[in-house]
């Protein structure tokens, strides 16, 4: 049988459902998947209208109803938005609350195995607080709700994969939170999510935290304290790692092809190479010609794969919204949704 994957469309006021519906245009997915759009009719009305699209809606209520055949939009639809009822481009209580209850549907039906993937599209930070909604990001909402303690943030373009030990809390507060027990099991973590994408012996890289990975001892103790004896355990549970490796180089030997994936310490030391690699703009049009690249959240008991940007809302409701970041994300959760069966 074919995972069913469920897509939840962002944040109605950004390109969410404006991605979903160019990414759905893909025959390829659909003899692959079933995927079902979790979100509002009115808003995929509005996003086939505006990119003037063929494709047709189908309104259901359950996840058996879905279709599955090409041309054809399946829509869970929860009716959170009346007719014109949001505004493009602005963060509001309403939109928020929407996105929020995408997110908690699509979690729920993935517990209780109605769906074998998730793929959310973007959300605004600002908005899911208006609306009551204290978190930091789609991560911590997903690992709240399926009640999850250790996971992790992996990103991934075409050519580079990274995994963070810390993720969106301050500089200082990363130094702390790098502890051996942490770093070993974004390790274990790591080593897992290659194994779904299909390599069965992953070389995995551990980054460094400080310059020159401390320059034995001379800026820092980070990894005498935690990383190396965090890879030294890895090693004598049987994975194949290296490290630590000092951030300015361990890159560019994953891009050549020496690693399959690098543990990184921090947000930004996985997101600046990894966006560098999937990312590119033309500074003439001011445009992105490329925004390759997904996020997904390792440790769960469900698989989540998302794009690897925001709402865009300078764009929103315009029609011009880049979805390569978006069928990455589906292509990915379909590939580890089969993975999982084959397990």
């Amino acid at each position: 049988m074919k995972p069913v994957i469920g897509i939840t469309m962002g944040d109605p006021a950004g390109i969410g459902a404006e991605i979903c519906v160019k990414a759905l245009a893909k025959k390829d997915f659909y003899d692959r998947c079933t995927p079902i759009v979790i979100g509002d009719l009115e808003a995929l009305k509005e996003a086939i209208e505006f990119t003037h699209s063929d494709l047709q809606l189908n309104e259901i209520s359950d996840v058996s109803e879905a279709k599955g055949q090409y041309g054809t939009i399946d829509c869970l639809n929860l009716n959170m938005l009346a007719p014109r009822g949001w505004e493009y481009k602005k963060v509001s209580a309403v939109a928020g609350k929407a996105a929020f209850a995408y997110i908690k549907t699509a979690i729920e039906l993935a517990l209780e195995d109605k769906l074998q993937a998730v793929v959310t599209g973007p959300i605004n930070k600002a908005a899911l607080n208006q609306a009551g909604y204290h978190y930091a990001g789609h991560t911590e909402i997903f690992a709240d709700l399926t009640k999850t303690k250790d996971y992790a943030m992996m990103l991934a373009s075409k050519d580079l994969r990274v995994v963070h030990c810390t993720t969106h809390v301050s500089m200082r507060r990363a130094c702390d939170l790098i502890t051996e027990e942490r770093v070993f099991k974004v390790i274990q973590l790591a080593n897992e999510a290659m194994k779904m994408m299909g390599k069965a012996e992953p070389r995995v890289a551990v980054a460094g935290l400080n310059a020159h990975c401390s320059e034995d001892g001379l800026f820092g103790d980070e990894e005498a304290r935690a990383i190396i004896p965090a890879v030294e355990k890895a090693k004598s549970a049987g994975i194949n790692v290296d490290g630590p490796i000092p951030p300015d180089t361990v890159f560019v030997k994953a891009l050549a092809g020496q690693y399959d994936i690098v543990v990184v310490m921090y947000h930004d030391q996985g997101h600046i190479p990894v966006k560098l690699t999937g990312f590119k703009l033309d500074v003439n049009t001011n445009k992105y010609t490329s925004v390759s690249g997904i996020n997904c959240t390792l440790g769960l008991p469900i698989i989540r794969t998302s794009v690897d940007h925001g709402t865009a809302f300078g764009k929103a409701g315009e029609g011009r919204a880049n979805e390569e970041s978006m069928v990455d994300a589906i292509d990915l959760a379909i590939q580890m949704a089969q993975s999982r069966v084959q397990q």
